[in-house]
């Protein structure tokens, strides 16, 4: 029995929920049956929803419906109800989690995972019979089926065609006197396996076998095919399955793969990989969040910045910057976030520069576990933010009603962080400064910055020096619908994002980022993402065809140079 996977040892365990909110159902009688009571429902959904049955837990008919000889003559069918029955209770689908995971907690104090009662784990052979027959008659009946219907819009009429699941043509096209180089670029939260056994409670509508990591990778290197994405930005990037066939896989596709795992004791970690037919490799630049002489930054998250040099129609010295990070999940610790993204930013500042003082074009991706409108959000966007009187619970916007009102502190960092207000690392800033007087006017510039530097070190004014917009909109246009890129049990919203430094010219950018004076990169188009509504029609995330509970994000860019 100790062998078994963890979610078959949680078999049995006796579930209490809420009806109406006022009548309990004790779910544990010890009549046999394959019909269960869920604890959440979309807003958009009629009460009772019928959707597939989940056999994760030994769901039992309460005494309340009678004999079981009155409950087969009825006009209650069971087949229907192993084929595509259960009810949902009132519970708001968009609440997110309000803390981290006992496990991860348990994880950073060194503790192992011992919270379970041992009478949950002692199956007998009759609960054993009784859940195998399920399985089968699940399998017989199957469960909803489909594919998720994503097309391609179109932000330029020069883009080029591009049809998923066909090979893309390699031919480059320009525009007048301008060099035009063409890419896309993926974001993708794969769900490390790890993580979703530890956090099995927000898959209880999967059915089981679509939880299987040899069932869930062939599903993901499909998508990625298909996508055939130029750039990958992947996180939940599981170390073991990394090594032992991810790499390989991508390699095999014609990938370069560059990986950092999350420091501690943490498995996974974020990957960048890009075709080599299309880029070579500049420089790459791993960032660890975790900090062991700084209380504030106890945590194992981590980023990974490239700097990559395209390969057609582009000067010698051309550059792109490749960013990708997976962000605190913690919805009450605001200030790690920020703290978080403010380390990468700076990196990206010390990798990006070019010879001319400005910036390569940079595509920042990741899971940033921030939704859009945020204040993490908008100063991504809008390159800046005031958090005097900010609650550190209201950061990334993850709760509607946040837990934890404890303010920011201004600074939110400690100097010896040696990263400025502005996000850029101090130190380094101050050697380009000693380094860059050949002019006069230049030097009295430079120590005007540093002025305005140091007189902001205690203030409550965050800024950053990238004008950066967002692939996506986040809301349909013509319903006001939000877009979602994640949907498990208990939440779905945006979380995930693209974000790349316009061209001046890029119809696409949001307002604000037309004065990029870097710019370079136009948004030719971009995979459409889908509503809630349309996720629960194929049984949410993941599903028979998508197996992470995340969805791909892909734009494809072009590279302008003036």
């Amino acid at each position: 029995h100790s062998m078994l996977p963890r979610h078959v040892q949680r078999l049995g365990r006796d579930w209490i929920t809420h009806w109406n909110g006022s009548q309990i159902l004790a779910l544990n009688s010890p009549v046999p049956s394959c019909m269960r009571w869920a604890g959440h429902y979309p807003p958009w959904a009629s009460f009772p929803l019928p959707l597939p049955a989940d056999f994760s837990a030994n769901w039992r008919f309460h005494p309340f419906f009678g004999p079981w000889r009155q409950f087969q003559t009825s006009n209650w069918h069971l087949d229907n109800y192993t084929q595509s029955c259960c009810f949902h209770l009132p519970n708001p689908s968009m609440k997110s989690e309000g803390e981290e995971p006992l496990t991860k907690k348990r994880r950073l104090s060194g503790q192992d995972d011992i919270s379970a009662p041992e009478q949950e784990t002692n199956l007998s052979n009759q609960k054993e019979v009784s859940c195998l027959t399920v399985a089968q008659n699940e399998e017989k009946h199957g469960s909803k089926k489909g594919t998720i219907k994503r097309h391609w819009e179109y932000f330029c009429q020069q883009s080029k065609t591009m049809k998923i699941a066909e090979n893309k043509g390699s031919d480059q096209s320009s525009t007048g006197s301008e060099a035009a180089f063409d890419f896309t670029v993926m974001s993708y939260n794969i769900l490390s396996q790890n993580l979703l056994e530890d956090n099995s409670h927000l898959y209880k509508h999967c059915r089981q076998r679509l939880l299987f990591w040899t069932y869930r990778f062939p599903n993901i290197l499909q998508e990625i095919k298909e996508l055939d994405a130029d750039v990958l930005c992947l996180q939940e990037v599981q170390e073991d399955h990394y090594r032992a066939e991810i790499k390989s896989s991508l390699e095999s596709l014609g990938y370069h793969c560059e990986y950092k795992m999350r420091t501690g004791r943490k498995p996974d970690g974020c990957a960048i990989c890009f075709k080599t037919s299309k880029f070579s490799l500049i420089s790459s630049n791993p960032v660890e969040f975790f900090r062991r002489d700084i209380p504030l930054l106890d945590r194992d998250n981590v980023g990974l910045v490239l700097l990559l040099q395209p390969r057609f129609h582009c000067k010698a010295n051309a550059a792109i910057c490749i960013a990708n990070t997976h962000l605190l999940y913690n919805p009450r610790r605001g200030d790690i976030k920020l703290t978080q993204l403010a380390m990468l930013l700076a990196e990206i500042a010390s990798v990006a520069p070019q010879t001319d003082g400005s910036f390569c074009p940079i595509i920042i991706c990741g899971d940033f576990n921030s939704v859009p409108g945020s204040p993490l959000y908008r100063f991504i966007k809008e390159g800046k933010l005031n958090y005097e009187g900010l609650a550190i619970g209201k950061v990334s916007g993850q709760e509607q009603f946040p837990r934890g009102q404890r303010i920011l502190s201004i600074p939110i960092w400690p100097k010896k962080l040696g990263i400025s207000q502005n996000c850029v690392y101090e130190i380094k800033q101050q050697q380009k400064e000693e380094n860059a007087g050949e002019k006069l006017e230049a030097a009295k510039q430079d120590n005007t910055q540093e002025i305005v530097i140091a007189s902001e070190k205690l203030s409550s004014k965050l800024r950053h020096h990238f004008k950066l917009s967002s692939v996506y909109s986040h809301y349909f246009p013509d319903t006001g619908i939000p877009e979602v890129t994640t949907c498990h049990s208990r939440s779905a919203v945006t979380v995930d994002y693209i974000f790349y430094s316009a061209a001046n010219d890029d119809t696409a950018a949001q307002p604000g980022a037309e004065d990029s004076f870097y710019g370079g990169l136009k948004l030719l188009g971009r995979l459409a993402l889908v509503t809630e509504k349309d996720l629960w029609t194929v049984n949410g995330l993941p599903n028979e065809k998508n197996s992470s509970d995340h969805l791909p994000l892909l734009a494809e860019f072009r590279l302008i140079e003036r």
